[in-house]
């Protein structure tokens, strides 16, 4: 008899392997450990991995130096039986006469199916005498769970990595350059792919514009949703829309393209090296103006895009002297809490900020980090976080 103990200890090892192993290599590799590492405990002989095609399964592996079909059709009796139980054993040699899993060995194949989206491939193995069912259906039933689990994660993974990929590539590589300002900027994840977005748009080395937002939710969906908006927002101000109009309009595109519970938060401002700035907030955390004698903040905009069809939005306006401090930041920041489960909050972003004044844009910004992540006694951030710090130096 199998111990159950012993077998679940050459699993575990076996597993542990096989998670090294990327893409579709896993699959031969389990076929061949499962009759090099654990055929003399299951009484396996031999095996053979078949992956579909249209019309057919193909042979892409075997263990051994038995001979076997190249490919088995899907009108075989045989086969139909191992994919409409996903693990089937055949209880005499003679079972699978007249069919592609006959052999002249007088061996009982067992065999099992793995899925991964709308393709499967199909393992058979060879019995030699002294197996025992219950041994056998235990057995291969857990590998094919755990195998079925492991591809469709490798899988998932793929997606994920994508779009890591895609929202990288949405993030500005450098900060842009724009006569008489210093710009810092700077977002946490609290996944792999967030929810939160900042951009710059260089119209020309004295017009530049910023925008921040944050979308429903994070991971993935939040992601994509950030795409779409990165993409149509910078499609909108590069063909010289005015800002209440490029916003309302891909307000419409978000409505239209994504259930009507998605949402997001955004503020665009363009800045000129005159001081000058033209801003929307659609239902954005407050960004911050801080001054020498004071702070003031930007409110004047309208709802947060995406709920509605249609939404109506305001322009604001504003004017930055030499030292003044643009501060945009996501609700991630002020939402953090300490062990006591006090937020952040604005006052004391706005204490912070104010002391903070006399550095660097980039100096700003990690202080402002570093204090808040402490306030959270160091724990992991449960909420993405993104900061930008534009400072008039001139």
């Amino acid at each position: 008899m199998l111990n159950p103990k012993d077998f679940y200890r050459k699993l575990d090892t076996l597993f542990s392997e096989i998670y090294k192993v990327g893409g579709l290599d896993i699959l031969s590799t389990v076929l061949e450990e499962l009759v090099y590492f654990l055929g003399r405990d299951l009484n396996i002989v031999d095996g053979r991995l078949y992956e579909e095609n249209v019309t057919r399964f193909d042979l892409i592996n075997c263990t051994g130096d038995r001979s076997y079909p190249n490919s088995i059709s899907k009108k075989d009796t045989a086969l139909n039986l191992i994919i409409s139980h996903g693990c089937y054993i055949f209880n005499e040699p003679h079972d699978v006469t007249g069919t592609s899993l006959e052999n002249n060995y007088r061996t009982i194949p067992v065999a099992f199916v793995v899925s991964k989206e709308e393709k499967q491939w199909i393992f058979i193995f060879e019995l030699a005498s002294g197996w025992e069912r219950e041994e056998i259906e235990f057995s291969l039933n857990t590998i094919r769970m755990i195998l079925n689990s492991r591809i469709s994660t490798d899988h998932f993974q793929d997606y994920i990595h994508q779009a890591e990929l895609i929202q990288r590539s949405l993030l500005p590589e450098k900060m842009p350059e724009v006569e008489s300002y210093d710009i810092a900027a700077k977002s946490i994840p609290t996944e792999i792919v967030g929810g939160d977005l900042y951009d710059f748009i260089l119209y020309d080395d004295k017009h530049v514009g910023v925008a921040i937002g944050d979308a429903s939710g994070h991971g993935l969906p939040a992601a994509l949703l950030v795409r779409d908006v990165v993409t149509g927002m910078r499609m909108g101000m590069e063909k010289h829309l005015k800002m209440t109009y490029a916003l309302e309009k891909l307000n419409r595109v978000i409505y239209q393209s994504r259930l009507s519970t998605s949402f997001i938060s955004l503020f665009y401002a363009e800045v000129e090296t005159n001081g000058n700035i033209i801003y929307v907030n659609a239902g954005h955390p407050t960004p911050l103006l801080i001054k020498e004698y004071g702070i003031e903040e930007f409110t004047i905009g309208g709802v947060v895009l995406g709920p509605m069809p249609h939404v109506k939005l305001k322009r604001g306006f504003n004017f930055m002297e030499k030292g003044d401090i643009l501060l945009l930041y996501t609700d991630g920041l002020l939402e953090r809490q300490n062990r006591l489960g006090e937020p952040f909050e604005m006052q004391r972003l706005k204490q912070l900020a104010f002391e903070k004044k006399n550095l660097s844009a980039t100096e700003i910004l990690e202080q402002i980090i570093s204090e808040v992540y402490n306030f959270g006694n160091k724990r992991k951030w449960v909420d993405d976080v993104t900061i930008v710090v534009i400072k008039k130096n001139e």
